[in-house]
């Protein structure tokens, strides 16, 4: 199989399984307990601690360990004020959407911040945000779909001098880009395990200890009284793990991706029709997005899947809908071209070969002919 939808999920890495296994074998103690199968536990846990924060630019105890990235952001979006105001981009997950919108059914004012048609956040639609006076904002460090990177920095200076926190998913961003949570002065941040090669079920909330959480889940004292739950000791050591490689390998990494998307997209430019959506925007250096019009996305990854080829038609959280993607209808995409979307997101164990057949395999299933 060739697998290129590495912002749906990535494939543990053996260096983090390797870290995974003694607390899933031998040191299985709960980490509350005070003996010393309950330390070596709780140990553990505050080194991962510090391989995240270290990754992410915080201090460790501004890391709060979650079951994911969705669990992150609606503990981000709990710490809205009873009867405050919410605004959120048009593009963000529908982890941060759906919450929203829940917030909206129970009496809250909701906004959504407009993106041009590249994706981006633009002045205008700053302006009329701040004007909108909100207590929380969140705003998508980098788009799961398109790729595209939002210059959070600026927009947390714009917002903090209004007094408006801003949250930023950076589930996505993580192992990706350099992340400085306190250099891009943001006061809430999301980020997840099972984007940069560790665990699924286990993620973590960033937060400035000047931000009053509210705990979504209650029953114990875990995670300074925030978070309560036996900690999933052996995914946490894996975030911990795969946080440290990360950091370690961040240059290396991208510079591998960056020539797998240049090669990609130099095959994808001789389609004719063919776009790639906001191919000229500062994107992650492994995402390609791109459709063709009078095909069907899903219908094209469903054949390609029969070919041993993994893509995405869009977020792996909202795909199989049947309607365009949320993201490129807010960027103001024409509905067929939107329903045409593939997604290739690329990893760290693709290779040019993968490219290239991945290339000689999409092309007659869009009527392009058979590979020279």
């Amino acid at each position: 199989m060739i697998y290129l939808d590495h912002n749906a999920t990535t494939p543990i890495d053996e260096r983090v399984l390797d870290a995974m296994l003694p607390y899933l074998k031998s040191f299985y103690g709960n980490p509350s307990s005070l003996y010393r199968q309950g330390r070596f536990a709780h140990t553990a846990i505050n080194r991962a601690r510090e391989q995240v924060a270290a990754l992410v630019g915080s201090s460790p105890s501004q890391i709060i360990f979650t079951s994911g990235g969705t669990e992150a952001n609606n503990m981000a979006l709990a710490t809205l004020p009873k009867e405050g105001r919410l605004a959120i981009s048009a593009i963000e997950h529908p982890s941060i959407t759906e919450p929203a919108l829940r917030l909206k059914h129970k009496g809250h004012e909701v906004s959504f911040v407009d993106v041009d048609q590249h994706g981006l956040i633009t002045e205008a639609a700053l302006d009329n945000l701040i004007r909108f006076q909100p207590n929380l904002v969140s705003i998508m460090l980098a788009n799961n779909e398109t790729g595209v990177i939002q210059d959070i920095a600026v927009i947390a200076s714009r917002l903090t001098e209004k007094g408006i926190l801003l949250h930023s998913d950076a589930v996505q961003a993580l192992g990706k880009l350099p992340i400085g949570f306190d250099r891009l002065g943001i006061h809430l941040m999301s980020v997840s395990s099972h984007k940069i090669y560790g665990p699924k079920g286990c993620g973590a909330l960033i937060f400035d200890k000047n931000v009053a959480i509210n705990p979504i889940i209650f029953g114990g004292g875990q995670e300074q009284g925030l978070r309560a739950g036996t900690e999933n000791v052996a995914a946490i050591v894996g975030f911990g793990k795969a946080a440290e490689l990360a950091q370690a390998e961040l240059v290396q990494r991208n510079e591998h991706l960056a020539v797998l998307r240049n090669l990609l997209e130099n095959c994808l430019t001789t389609i004719p029709g063919l776009t790639i959506f906001a191919q000229a925007m500062q994107r992650l250096p492994n995402t390609v997005q791109f459709g063709i019009p009078e095909i069907d996305g899903e219908m094209l990854l469903m054949k390609l899947d029969q070919k041993g080829v993994a893509v995405s038609s869009a977020s792996a959280c909202a795909s199989g809908g049947g309607k365009p993607s949320p993201v490129l209808t807010a960027m103001g995409i024409e509905a067929g071209l939107a329903k045409s979307a593939i997604r290739i997101s690329l990893g760290q164990t693709n290779t040019e070969a993968d490219i290239l057949k991945f290339f000689n395999l999409l092309k007659p299933l869009i009527g392009q002919g058979s590979s020279s």
